[in-house]
């Protein structure tokens, strides 16, 4: 390459892709690809990098996207699609390994797709949404989903709307023509990331997966992987990513990028949208195809990585978790009254106590809440834990149960300070009744999703609830290494003859 050109790669500014393909690619359909005039009063955004990262014009740009998914063989998903990893260089480089990422939407539809990239060019905390107006691209104007846009702003206030995330950033932008081609008629949710923190990949992952439950949404992660290392060098970096995203371990890559064992740009995109797949249900991830920019200019020299990567959830773990929910919560049958009923114990129980009154007396008991039930309360604030105490032993009926761990989750969990009448308001709770406790002799029952876990040893022991493994996209092992933890025992400790380990499940609400 010669020096004008290999400036260009360095700042990501690819080249056009000259293409003879005719436009018989486009099997002589005409293809819309979303709304050419805003709505009122939307401000839109407009395309910062078509005509430079990839093609200006719909023609040209219709046709490079088209001849990389057919250049792609038919790539199958033995599963629920759930989330897609996909690179965000210029289309030269890095669109032919985003192709075997899309491919697989050409039989596939979604009504909202997520995209969550790094930022760039901005500082700022949190996560940086987009929710003036669509985006647009020479293929039109992509709407967004305002519903699931204002419905993540009110569930997490560190999702808000940071113009400047969005005014030079390219991580989402190039996801959207492909998203467009294979899928023209979807909404749009724009998300930049300003932190890639652990922390920061939970609570958003969280504030998704529950805004999207029971929806038609796809996430896509955007991530190149390593930058400008030696092709050598570059691929035994990329292959600890590559390990982990295969694994499905979020946990895993996240640990590997502190260490420095590998690098990406969108590496919290990357981990937010594994946390997300598994708060879901994944246990599949598959990795489509890996490549890097030596591939294409032949320069070995300085290269940047590229992955695709498809993650959800096996049809037989699908049927599985199906199966064992039904038994997990056959025998609650709390109906929505009784379920809010136990809520109103809570509230009414922090409340009064936190002004300094006794906990006022509920008439009218339903007799089913009057049966003896283990329970735990969790409470919230933002999304974040603010406390959670529980009675495993059903030996009170589970009114009082109720009333009581609500107390003590406010005012006594010693994590946390008391809570005060100004966190009232914001204050999100969470009930679980827990089923009752079944020892098991092998871990491969577990289901990580559906069962919470109890280990005893000796004088030790230590609970977590189901939802605490899908919160933090642990796998089965995992779990019972945290559990070993949450009962002061060697992690392993799961592993000897003489630990007693109980499943059991929860109709949380």
């Amino acid at each position: 390459m010669d020096n004008q050109r290999v400036s260009k790669f360095m700042h990501g500014l690819a080249g056009l892709l000259v293409s003879g393909l005719c436009l018989a690619v486009l099997h002589g359909a005409r293809v819309s690809f979303g709304a050419e005039k805003p709505f009122r009063n939307e401000v839109i955004h407009e395309s910062v990098i078509a005509g430079t990262w990839y093609p200006g014009s719909q023609e040209e740009l219709v046709k490079t996207i088209r001849s990389f998914l057919n250049n792609v063989s038919e790539i199958s998903f033995p599963g629920r699609l759930s989330a897609l990893i996909s690179p965000h260089a210029g289309y030269e480089y890095s669109g032919q390994v985003a192709a075997h990422a899309y491919k697989l939407l050409e039989k596939e539809r979604f009504d909202t797709a997520v995209v969550i990239g790094p930022s760039h060019h901005a500082l700022f905390s949190g996560a940086g949404i987009y929710d003036r107006g669509g985006f647009r691209t020479p293929l039109g104007v992509v709407p967004l989903d305002y519903e699931l846009i204002s419905a993540l702003e009110k569930r997490e206030p560190r999702i808000r709307n940071v113009t400047e995330a969005h005014s030079k950033e390219h991580s989402v932008e190039m996801q959207i023509p492909f998203l467009q081609v294979v899928m023209p008629q979807f909404k749009l949710v724009p998300l930049v990331m300003g932190d890639q923190d652990f922390e920061t990949c939970k609570w958003l992952a969280e504030a998704i997966a529950e805004s999207t439950r029971g929806k038609s949404v796809l996430v896509v992660a955007s991530s190149d992987l390593s930058h400008f290392h030696s092709d050598k060098e570059a691929k035994r970096l990329d292959q600890v990513v590559i390990d982990r995203v295969s694994a499905l371990d979020p946990q895993g890559l996240n640990d590997a990028l502190k260490q420095e064992k590998c690098s990406a740009c969108g590496g919290g995109p990357i981990i937010t949208a594994m946390l997300i797949a598994r708060m879901n249900g994944a246990d599949l991830s598959k990795v489509l195809k890996y490549a890097n920019s030596g591939d294409i200019t032949g320069d070995r020299s300085r290269v940047v990585g590229y992955m695709a990567a498809a993650l959800g959830s096996s049809k037989e773990l699908s049927t599985a978790l199906k199966d064992d929910s039904k038994n997990a919560t056959h025998d609650s049958g709390y109906s929505a009254d009784e379920k809010a009923f136990l809520h109103k114990i809570a509230m009414d129980t922090i409340e009064a106590v936190a002004r300094g009154d006794k906990p006022p007396t509920l008439d009218a008991t339903p007799p089913i809440l009057k049966e003896p039930r283990g329970a735990f309360v969790t409470l919230r604030k933002h999304g974040e834990l603010r406390g959670c105490i529980g009675r495993i032993i059903a030996d009170k009926p589970l009114n009082e149960t109720v009333e009581e761990m609500s107390e003590a989750a406010a005012f006594h969990d010693p994590r946390f300070r008391p809570v005060t009448q100004d966190e009232l308001r914001v204050l999100q709770i969470e009930i679980s009744v827990l089923t009752p406790f079944k020892k098991i002799t092998n871990t491969n029952e577990i289901r990580v999703g559906v069962h919470g876990l109890y280990v005893r040893k000796g004088g030790q022991s230590g609970l977590l609830l189901p939802q605490v493994a899908t919160e933090f996209g642990w796998d089965r092992d995992t779990f019972l290494e945290n559990l070993c933890r949450k009962a002061s025992l060697p992690k392993d400790a799961w592993k000897d003859k003489d630990t007693d380990i109980f499943v059991f499940s929860a109709d949380i609400f």
